[in-house]
This record gives C-alpha cells, structure tokens and sequence, in this order.
C-alpha cells in the first residue's frame, strides 16, 4: 500500500511539473470560422492576452465549413497534448448535434477549458412597429395571432431558437422567415419587410444607433454590457426564467491532461481581467466570460439540455 501511494505521489508531482512546463512550443488555437467572426474576434484576443502571458505563440488556424463542424472535428481528431485546442461556441456543438448527425459525439469529444465569451442577443423591430416597449410588443403580437414575421438566419440557428423560445413564453404566434445567414435577414427587417428578430446585440447596435432599428430588450437574464441601459426581456417582457443566448470557449481534444486543462484555465481567467480586453469585448457586442473547466462543462451541459427543450417544444427539424 505504501508503495502504491508513493507512486501515484510521484504521478501527481510529475504531471504538476509537466503542467508548470507547458507550453513549450507554439500552440495552434484551431477556429471553425472565417477570419472576422464573433468567435474569431473573441479567439484571438485571448490567444494575444495568453501568448503574452505564458511567452509562447498562440497561433489562430481558421477551419471554416459546414457550420463549424470541419474545424470541430480537426481539434476532436488532434493529439491530447494541449498543443491544439479549439475555439468552440454553441453553434456546432450545443445545437447542430441536436438536428443533424455530426462527425463527432457533442457530449464526449471536447475537453472544457474555461469560457471566453457570452453572446447576448436581443428583440428588434422596425421603427415603425407600433410598440415602445416590450410589454407593448407582446400584447400587439399576442392580439393578432399569424399577423407579423419574424426572422432568423435560418432554420435550427441560434436567432431562429431565441424566437422559439420567447414566442412561447410570451404567448405568441407569428410566421417565420428563415434566411441564409443574418445579413439578409437584417437587410429585410431593416427595409421593414419583417417585422421582428431576436439578433446579436453585435449585429444590430449599429443599426439601433443610427435609428434604423429598435431595441427593446436583451435575451440574458441580467443587462448586457454593451447596452447596460437596455432591460433584459425577462424583465421587460415580464418573463422570469427567459435567459438565452450564445457562447465561445476553449476545449481541447478528449483525455488531454487535467493539468494542461486547468494551466489554461487559470491563465484565461487571468487574462480575462485586462481592461483592453474587456474594452475590446464591450465594442464587439460581447460580455467578458471564463472559469473552471468543470464549470465550463457544467455550462455546455445546460446549455444543450436548454436547445434541446426548445427544439423539441417547437418541433424544429432541418432537412439532412
């Protein structure tokens, strides 16, 4: 017995050591999206923050197509060294499994480092919709049901569950109009042939600012940075438990060392804390997010067992 717990004291001293001595080499930091994308963006601000930190390059490999899995799926296959991770978000991994079969297991296949970010989204409307408010907008939508539209970039995307869920909460029919991807989505409500959408705060402050769209609420339960004076829908919707939205983070591939894991981590959090990073988040339209990685793997838990839900209440199915 003495022997045996000798030699897992051993184990533990060598893999804090081998932990203290990571990285050693560059670190590819694998993102499954074009260059300029919300997770791109976030990505590589963190990757800066940790190649300065720990006096190794992070260097960012774009792998986009087919909704983010090609990229997934690269950093899945990887060796569990630490020297690949992945900038993972809830597109591919807490949604696209739930709707259409993935080259990998959602629940199995990423290693939780820490969260690096939060996507609030939020409920805007033409300015000629006649509401000021949210609790105005769900009254005039709920006297006339199939009378407005809404969009989404595209059936099963995150806009097109964030809908789902606040329609059936408040008590809503409306008609859906999916688009390939927001930009023509927005061009339409913009144009005030749609009526309504629940889109990132990113991609639709500008247009708020200028007058060319109104916000009246934000999908997280608390306010978002970005809007700090725009209510969150739970509260001015009047609808407790309403709290949604999207999220990016490091994983890693399978049975990569907890210790690796946990470096990591604690380096996030740490970088998290830079005031030019979170300024840099603030104008991007994002909240500022990190943690353990069993804190992280809790979160990707609830997160797919809440698009599930809302998946399956609105029976939402994309052809394969």
């Amino acid at each position: 017995m003495k022997r045996i717990g000798l030699l897992l004291m051993l184990c533990a001293v060598a893999g804090a050591a081998w932990a203290q001595a990571y990285p050693s080499r560059p670190v590819k930091v694998v993102v499954p999206w074009p260059p300029g994308q919300a997770t791109d963006l976030a990505a590589r601000l963190v990757a800066q923050k940790l190649q300065e930190q720990l006096g190794q390059a992070f260097v960012i490999d774009n792998r986009p197509g087919a909704g983010g899995s090609i990229g997934s799926e690269v950093v899945v296959r990887a060796p569990a060294d630490g020297y690949t991770l992945l900038a993972a978000s809830s597109g591919p991994i807490s949604i696209m499994p739930l709707l259409q079969k993935t080259p990998y297991d959602a629940q199995k296949d990423f290693a939780p480092v820490s969260l690096i970010a939060t996507v609030p989204f939020a409920l805007v409307t033409h300015p000629s919709f006649p509401a000021s408010n949210a609790r105005e907008f769900v009254a005039r939508v709920r006297a006339n049901p199939d009378k407005y539209t809404y969009s989404s970039s595209g059936t099963g995307a995150s806009a097109h569950l964030f809908v789902e869920l606040f329609n059936s909460m408040a008590k809503l029919q409306a008609r859906h109009v999916p688009y390939k991807g927001s930009a023509p989505a927005l061009t339409d409500l913009v144009g005030g042939q749609i009526d309504y959408a629940i889109e990132t705060v990113a991609g639709t402050i500008g247009h708020v600012k200028s007058g060319r769209l109104k916000m009246l609420g934000t999908t997280f339960a608390r306010r978002t940075a970005a809007t700090p004076d725009v209510p969150s829908l739970a509260e001015a919707a009047d609808l407790p438990g309403y709290d949604i939205g999207a999220w990016i983070g490091y994983t890693a591939p399978p049975g990569t060392p907890h210790e690796i894991l946990a470096r990591l981590s604690g380096e996030i959090q740490k970088a998290m804390q830079a005031a030019d990073l979170k300024e840099r988040y603030l104008a991007l339209g994002l909240d500022a997010a990190s943690g353990t990685p069993e804190e992280m793997g809790a979160f990707m838990q609830s997160q797919r067992e809440r698009y599930a839900a809302v998946i399956k209440g609105a029976n939402i199915k994309i052809e394969q």
